[in-house]
This record gives structure tokens, sequence and C-alpha cells, in this order.
């Protein structure tokens, strides 16, 4: 099975995404997190494609989608682009399931727009654990302003072969399998002028917005969503535990399950358990 690759625009920017097919059945949509690209999702929508429309969304500044000139990469940004796809997905409601930062993206869109959503599979989709100290605004801005001067000088890094580029994606995450590793950095990377591989992600991704979404935002704004949430997380991940922080709490119908032997990337480190625990959430067993 090959995706069908699509363009939409939003913010005045060309986004990409990729349909798996399925037209006709309940969408599915994926979105995926920070650095990675739609194609991360290629055997989770085939276990899906035979009951759903399954779509997977490159995010501003990820894949195939725009990067954004001069602007940052905040919730508000991301939201809109899910807004903007949702009318080209037309139909109503939608599931979606988002990893990590599209996890996060797909909450505060659910909060914004409860009556479009279904039911969410959020897969590590919080962020860190929170820090011990709270940094001032003071701190957090000057941070933003210094990292992203740096940046305007900061060279991509470059790969001399595609193998070198695959053993940096198994770096990252060592429960990659060597075909997954592969094929993440094939759809992941770009040749540049020099024949060089270099990463699709803009690289100003790497320097978060100095203003976050303060506890009691985000507490109004999750508790507006009337879906039902399955929050899956990692048994060996280094993101925040949601039954320990409270976090959780702020969604009115919501369940986590931990999956053992998963990183951060936990539908790739264990894609069995994924697939069973989405399906049944969905009520396809």
């Amino acid at each position: 099975m090959t995706p069908s690759s699509h363009y939409f625009h939003s913010h005045r920017l060309k986004l990409h995404y990729w349909d798996f097919g399925g037209a006709g059945n309940p969408p599915l949509i994926l979105v995926h997190g920070t650095q990675d690209h739609a194609r991360n999702w290629d055997d989770f929508a085939r276990a899906f494609v035979a009951t759903h429309h399954v779509l997977a969304l490159d995010l501003r500044g990820h894949g195939d989608s725009a990067w954004v000139p001069g602007a940052m990469y905040g919730f508000p940004e991301f939201t809109l682009d899910l807004a903007a796809f949702g009318h080209v997905v037309k139909e109503r409601p939608l599931t979606f399931v988002g990893h990590s930062l599209g996890g996060v993206v797909v909450m505060h869109y659910a909060g914004a727009f409860p009556e479009n959503v279904a039911k969410i599979v959020n897969i590590e989709g919080w962020g860190p654990p929170p820090a011990p100290k709270p940094r001032t605004y003071q701190e957090r801005l000057r941070t933003w302003v210094e990292k992203s001067l740096t940046s305007e000088h900061r060279q991509q890094r470059k790969y001399s072969s595609f193998e070198d580029a695959v053993a940096r994606m198994k770096e990252a995450n060592p429960h990659l399998t060597d075909d997954m590793a592969r094929h993440l950095t094939c759809y992941g990377t770009d040749r540049a002028s020099d024949g060089s591989l270099i990463w699709k992600f803009d690289p100003f991704l790497r320097n978060f917005p100095p203003l976050g979404i303060p506890p009691e935002y985000a507490k109004e704004l999750f508790g507006h969503i009337t879906c039902p949430v399955l929050f899956l997380r990692g048994g060996e991940s280094w993101a925040a535990d949601l039954t320990e922080s409270g976090q959780m709490a702020m969604v009115p119908d919501s369940r986590m399950v931990t999956i053992p032997g998963a990183g951060h990337w936990v539908h790739h480190d264990q894609f069995e358990a994924v697939i069973r625990e989405t399906k049944a959430f969905l009520g396809e067993f």
C-alpha cells in the first residue's frame, strides 16, 4: 500500500499530508511528534485502513510541509493548521492518534473544538516532567532569544551517506529495528546541494517558544474535551507520568495504559501492543 501525496494551505503556508486510503470510512487522522514526519505512521495506517479513512499530516516545519520564516512554532499555530486540515477532510466527527507534540496539538484542537472530535489516542503527548523549580518568563524569553540568534548561524548537520543518517536515527531511539530506522530516514531526509543528506525538519524547531501553556489555562482548555481519551505511555520513557503529576485529571473522560518495554516512541517500540490497545479503545475488538 502506497499512500497518495497531497497539499493544502493554512496561515499562508503550503502544508502536506498523506492519504493512506479507506475513503468512505470514518476519518482517522495521525499526527506525528517533533522533528518527525507523517510517514512514521505507515505500519500503523495499514492496520486501520480497512475500517477508517486514514490520513497523516506533516506539521508545519516538518516532512514535506513548509517551514515558517520569522515566526515561532507554537501550539496555537499548530492547532490552526489542524483546524484547516479538518476543513479539507470535511467528515465529522474526527478520530485522532497523536504522538508527542502531535498528541499535545490534538488535545488543543479537541479543547477548542470539542464538537468535532470523537476519540483521541494520545501517545506520550504531554511533554517532559515538570521542572523542579518553574523558570521565570525573563529566563524563558532570554533563552529563546539567545538560541534563536545562535540558530541563525548554525549549519544543518550533514551526513555523507545514508547509513550515517540511519545510525543517527538509531542513536536517537535505540529501540528501532534496522528496517524502521531506514524507513524513517528515507522519508525524513533531503539531499543538500553538495550531495550530502540533511534532515527535512526546520532546525528552528529545536528552540521551543518562551511561552508555554500555564497550568490554569491547560486545566480550563482540556476540561472542555468531551470525547474519550486514551493515554499511552512507554514504561521506559523519559516523558511525564500523568498519573503522578495530576495532569491527567484535567481531562474529564480519560484513562492511561503504560506499555512495558517501550520508550518515548511507543508505536515503534511495541507496535503490536499499541495496535491492540488502540483497536480496543476504538471498539474494534
